[in-house]
C-alpha cells in the first residue's frame, strides 16, 4: 500500500526506484579506474541542448555543468522554440544534444532532423534504445530507467540528470581536467537518495500546508533554478495548483508584487549555501510582504522561514539529486491531498513505448 493507506501509485513506485536506477547508471558508465565509458565527438567547444518539459529542465541544469565542469560554452533551448528559428548555429566544433524520455517526443525529434540538415554533430540522451531519436543521433546515451508509466516524469528526470552529469565529466576527462572528486561524489548519490526518502514525514507536513494555498511561487538561483522550474511543473501537472518559477534576483524586479496576493507562498530551493544576495532578497520579501517562506535544501538562521527541509549533504551535485527527489515527493503528497490521479492527470498524455 502507498501513503494514506491508499493503493500505491505508479508515480510513488517510480520515485522509489531512483536509488537503484542511479546505481545501475553508475555501474554502466563508470569503471573501477574512474574512467567514464561514453562515446563522444572530439574537438567540441560549444554545446546546444534541445528538449521539452522536464527534459528541458535537465538541459538547463546540464548547460551550467558543461560550463563549470567541462569549460565548454553551453545553452539550453526549448524544442518548440528551436523549430521556429530560420537558421541555426552550425560549426565544426559544435555539438547538439537532444534529451527525451521516450525518444519519440515529436518536437524534439523534429528539432534533431532540422539540426542534421545543417550537418552538425548530434547526441541524444533517452530512456528508450532503438527509438526514433536513438536511431537518428550520431552519439547516444541510454538512461537505463525502465518504462515510466506515470505521466509526471520522476525516474526519467533523475536518470537524465545523472547521464548528463556523467557526460559533462567525460568531456572534462578528455580535456585532462581533474574530476575524480566529482566522480567520488557521484558514487554516493544512491545512498543520499535513500536518505531523501526518509524525509517523507517532513515533506508530508509541508504538502499539508501548501495545499491550503491557491498560488505558489518557487524561486532559486544559479544551478538550482532548473530544480525550481521542475518543482513548479510537477506541482502544476499533478495538483493543478498555479505555480510560478523564478530566478530570485529577477523575481525582485516587479514580479515580487504578486506576493501582495495573500494566497501566495514562497518556496526557495538551493543546492548550495545561501548567498549574501539571496539572504538579502529573502529578508526584504519577508519584511515587505510577510509571506510564508519554505526553504528546501539548507537550514539557516539568517532567513526567517516558516518551514525548512534540510538536506544533510555538503556536495552541491549530490544535493541536486536529493532535492529532485524531495520535490517529486512534495508534488505527490500535495496532489494526493486533493485526491488527484497523479498517474493520469486530466488532459495529459505520455508516450511510453
Amino acid at each position: 500500500m502507498g501513503i494514506f493507506g491508499r493503493k500505491k501509485t505508479c508515480m510513488e513506485s517510480e520515485i522509489k526506484e531512483q536509488s537503484q536506477i542511479a546505481q545501475t547508471i553508475l555501474d554502466a558508465y563508470l569503471d573501477n579506474n574512474y574512467n567514464i565509458n561514453i562515446n563522444i565527438p572530439q574537438g567540441i567547444n560549444r554545446i546546444i541542448i534541445v528538449a521539452s518539459g522536464s527534459s528541458y529542465h535537465c538541459a538547463r541544469y546540464s548547460a551550467e555543468l558543461f560550463s563549470s565542469i567541462s569549460k565548454i560554452e553551453a545553452r539550453a533551448v526549448y524544442s518548440s522554440e528551436f523549430l521556429l528559428e530560420e537558421t541555426i548555429a552550425h560549426h565544426e566544433d559544435l555539438l547538439y544534444i537532444f534529451i527525451t524520455q521516450s525518444g519519440e517526443t515529436t518536437d524534439t525529434n523534429s528539432a534533431l532532423e532540422k539540426a542534421k540538415q545543417f550537418g552538425v554533430k548530434t547526441l541524444c540522451i533517452t530512456n528508450k534504445e532503438n527509438s526514433t531519436i536513438w536511431n537518428a543521433a550520431d552519439y547516444k546515451i541510454a538512461c537505463h530507467a525502465g518504462e515510466e508509466k506515470s505521466i509526471a516524469a520522476t525516474k526519467s528526470f533523475v536518470s537524465q540528470l545523472l547521464c548528463a552529469t556523467l557526460l559533462a565529466l567525460k568531456f572534462a576527462q578528455d580535456k585532462e581536467l581533474y574530476v575524480d572528486n566529482y566522480i567520488l561524489d557521484l558514487k554516493t548519490i544512491p545512498q543520499y537518495i535513500e536518505k531523501a526518502y526518509n524525509l517523507r514525514p517532513k515533506i508530508k507536513q509541508l504538502a499539508r500546508y501548501m495545499s491550503k494555498f491557491k498560488n505558489i511561487i518557487i524561486t532559486a538561483d544559479g544551478h538550482s533554478y532548473a530544480l525550481a522550474k521542475e518543482a513548479s511543473l510537477k506541482i502544476k501537472e499533478t495538483s493543478y495548483i498555479p505555480t510560478t518559477s523564478a530566478i530570485l534576483g529577477e523575481f525582485m524586479h516587479g514580479h515580487v508584487a504578486i506576493l501582495n496576493n495573500k494566497s501566495s507562498i514562497l518556496v526557495y530551493i538551493t543546492n548550495s549555501e545561501l548567498t549574501y544576495t539571496a539572504i538579502k532578497n529573502l529578508t526584504k520579501i519577508k519584511e515587505n510582504y510577510s509571506p510564508p517562506i519554505f526553504l528546501i535544501g539548507n537550514r539557516t538562521n539568517q532567513v526567517k522561514s516558516t518551514y525548512n527541509i534540510d538536506v544533510d549533504c555538503d556536495r552541491p551535485i549530490v544535493k541536486t539529486f536529493c532535492i529532485a527527489v524531495i520535490i517529486q515527493l512534495l508534488a505527490l503528497e500535495t496532489a494526493l491531498r486533493f485526491n488527484r490521479n497523479v498517474d493520469k492527470p486530466h488532459g495529459l498524455n505520455k508516450i511510453v513505448k
